[in-house]
């Protein structure tokens, strides 16, 4: 049988203790924006623009959001533990596949650091039903005011409620139809759910112009 010194033993012991340091400090390495930055010139400037600040409705403008929201959306794209992906989108399910935790926390990183270039609403009719929904909710309906999560500019909260203040008014719209559907449940305690199935189109659109144009 090996006998170990009582020396050997606290330098295994020590040695272990370094190497856990070593993967702790790693888990928790502040993310890299430039690193993040070359990643999305190879994969996410078609879609999203060099700067996040996207030319078409279709896709999200996502300069200057929270990066806490920017990598919990990466992270639900992507198939955890052998289920599938929390929010299906196979074009970002594709986007993400080959993203590691450290990519997906640089490239949040870098697209919170840019500059939002905000949308505009255009329709004032709408716009003007969206700002009663946004800042009293609908009592009859049972839906609360938008702003009490989002800000009374669609600043956010960080880690908690994305910034929609300036988004295009036709992806705000998708995503509150997909939430209403139950195509997208994503959402914790499925809050974005609850409220969207109690709003009809006109409201879900009129809120989403009012949403485009805050600032």
């Amino acid at each position: 049988m090996i006998r170990w010194s009582a020396n050997a033993v606290c330098a295994v012991a020590v040695c272990a203790l370094a190497w856990a340091g070593v993967a702790i400090a790693q888990d928790k390495a502040k993310p890299d924006a430039a690193k993040g930055k070359d990643i999305a010139d190879k994969v996410c400037t078609a879609c999203h623009a060099a700067d996040g600040n996207s030319p078409a409705p279709a896709n999200p403008k996502i300069a200057g959001q929270f990066d806490e929201y920017l990598h919990k959306q990466l992270q639900n794209f992507k198939p955890q533990g052998g289920k599938k992906a929390a929010r299906e989108n196979p074009i970002m399910a594709g986007m993400v596949a080959s993203l590691s935790e450290a990519d997906m926390k640089n490239l949040a990183a870098y697209y919170a650091s840019q500059k939002l270039k905000p949308a505009k609403a255009t329709d004032k009719e709408l716009a003007a039903l969206g700002q009663k929904i946004y800042r009293g909710g609908i009592a009859a309906s049972g839906i609360p005011a938008c702003a009490g999560c989002h800000g009374p500019t669609g600043a956010g909260i960080p880690a908690q409620y994305p910034r929609i203040g300036g988004q295009f008014s036709e992806y705000i719209a998708e995503q509150l139809k997909a939430f209403r559907a139950g195509s997208r449940a994503n959402d914790p305690n499925g809050m974005m759910r609850g409220v969207a199935v109690r709003l009809n189109d006109r409201e879900i659109q009129a809120v989403a112009e009012y949403v485009a144009g805050l600032r």
